[in-house]
Order: C-alpha cells, then structure tokens, then sequence
C-alpha cells in the first residue's frame, strides 16, 4: 500500500480518491474549499490537509485533478504548491485534462527537483470515476509509470503509457474530438427518426448491434429521446477540452473542420442554458429547431 495524497474533490477527483483510499492506501487529500476536503473524510478513510504542501509531504505518489492548466499549476508550483512539499524519488500524476505544454513545463520542471511528472488526463466521465472504471492515457517515463500504475488500477480498467511528456494529453484531446463528432452524428440520426415516427427502442437495438455501435450510443440515446440533460459531462468541460484541442491542432496545421464546427453547436447550447447540461445536449438544437 503506498503513501499518497489527492489534490482537487470536484466530481471526478472526490470518487477517485475515495477508489484509493478504499484499496487501502493511505491517503491525504487537499481541496480549494477545505470543507469540501472534510466532507470526504467524513465519508472515507484519510486526512484533509490546508495546502497542497503540506498534502504532499511524505507521499510517494501525488495525483491532481482540478481544471485547467492555470489550476494545475495553483496546486504543483509556488512556495505552497505540491512540488514544495514532494521529495526526489516522488511521483506527481496528474489526471486533469489540460494543455500538452503544461505537461510538459512541469515534467521539466519535476526533473529539476528529482520528481516525475506523468501527464494522466482521464475518459469515462463522472459515471467511470465513480465505478473505478476510467481509462487513463500517460505521457512520461516508463519507470514512474510502472510504479504509480498499480495504485492508480484503483480508479481505471486501463491504464497506457502513451509515449514522451505531453502525449496522455495529446491522446485526450484525440478522444474528445471522436466524441465531438459521435455525439453530432448520434444527435442528427435521432432527430431524422423521431421526426420520421420511428420506434426508437427498435432502431437502436437494431443499428446498436451493427457498426454504428458506440459507447456514446448505448449510453446517451434514451437521453436524446427523452430530451433530459441534466446529468453527466457538461457542456462547458466539453468545450474547455474541445478548445485545447484546436488550439493545438492549429500549432500543428492539422485541419479539424468538423471539431470546429460542433464547438459552435457546443456554444448555442451553452447560450440556451445548458453549460451544465451533458455533451448529448446537441440534440436540443435539432429538436427545438
């Protein structure tokens, strides 16, 4: 069992660390709002800490989940910052979505200090994150990875160490730009069936069963249907996570005409209320077109 602490108990990060504490690990966890740290120790084995320094210290092995990369560096760098607090031979994995280059800045930055930064952004959503069921994606070093593996198996059913710093990152943004274009197509072949009066119970379980089958399918088209948004992956992460990925494919020249395009649609849903709403919302813009 190892020594750990966990930054960041937003809807991810609170199961997470309740997943590692469950596993028997000894955890200590910080958040922004301290009360939000000590309603997780009402609920689970471990302690709650003022800063992420002082979570940090004596721990083997930190993970982060917050925001942004603005966030991330709140909690890793400055005199309370995890990095302060981290000795050499210490492991900082960092499951938020954020920017390649903030991956790579603080992996750079962790070498300095003798400690490994692995860039670990998640996918599975808040449903994964409290099963213990999220897929996660690695950019770093072999070594550190084959050590925080086995303590970060208590949250995910896989765990790929993807290459070099910044590439976990880079194969997050790859996997929301699939969803992005997923969701749209899902959202535009129901609307064409509702409007047509089709049984959707019996298209679904047919075209479910064929190669238009997804993750995205089997768990958002009733949701679709009914028109009910208010659950799962918001709207406004989406569009935080879809923005760093045409950001970087702009630095690359690569051409994401289509991932432009849902981000639009991300953005009317957003100007109709449904910021908090889940990525399936898009069907409300065909629905009350």
């Amino acid at each position: 069992m190892a020594k750990v602490a966990f930054l960041g108990l937003g809807v991810m990060g609170f199961p997470m660390a309740g997943h590692l504490a469950a596993k028997g690990h000894d955890v200590v966890v910080y958040n922004r709002t301290f009360a939000k740290a000590e309603a997780w120790t009402a609920k689970h084995k471990g302690t709650a800490a003022k800063t992420p320094k002082e979570a940090a210290a004596g721990r083997e092995i930190v993970f982060c989940c917050v925001g942004n990369d603005n966030d991330v560096r709140a909690v890793v760098t400055g005199e309370n910052g995890a990095f302060a607090g981290m000795a050499p031979g210490t492991i900082l994995f960092d499951n938020t979505t954020a920017s390649a280059d903030i991956a790579r800045e603080l992996h750079a930055e962790g070498k300095k200090r003798g400690i490994d930064f692995i860039d670990a952004p998640v996918s599975g959503g808040q449903a994964g994150a409290e099963n213990g069921q999220l897929t996660v994606m690695c950019g770093g070093e072999q070594a550190p990875f084959d050590k925080a593996k086995p303590v970060a198996d208590a949250y995910s059913r896989a765990i790929t160490l993807i290459g070099g710093p910044g590439t976990g990152q880079l194969t997050k943004m790859m996997n929301q730009m699939c969803i992005a274009g997923i969701v749209q197509g899902l959202a535009e072949a129901i609307n064409l069936g509702q409007r047509s009066g089709l049984d959707l119970e019996k298209v679904m379980s047919a075209i479910s069963k064929g190669a238009a089958q997804s993750w995205q399918m089997e768990n958002r088209w009733k949701a679709m249907v009914e028109g009910k948004f208010e659950f799962g992956f918001a709207v406004d992460w989406m569009r935080k996570d879809l923005g760093i990925a045409i950001a970087e494919a702009n630095r690359a020249k690569a051409q994401v005409p289509l991932v432009a395009l849902v981000d639009q649609f991300y953005a009317r849903v957003q100007a109709r209320g449904g910021s908090r709403w889940d990525t399936c919302s898009l069907i409300d813009l065909l629905q009350k077109a």
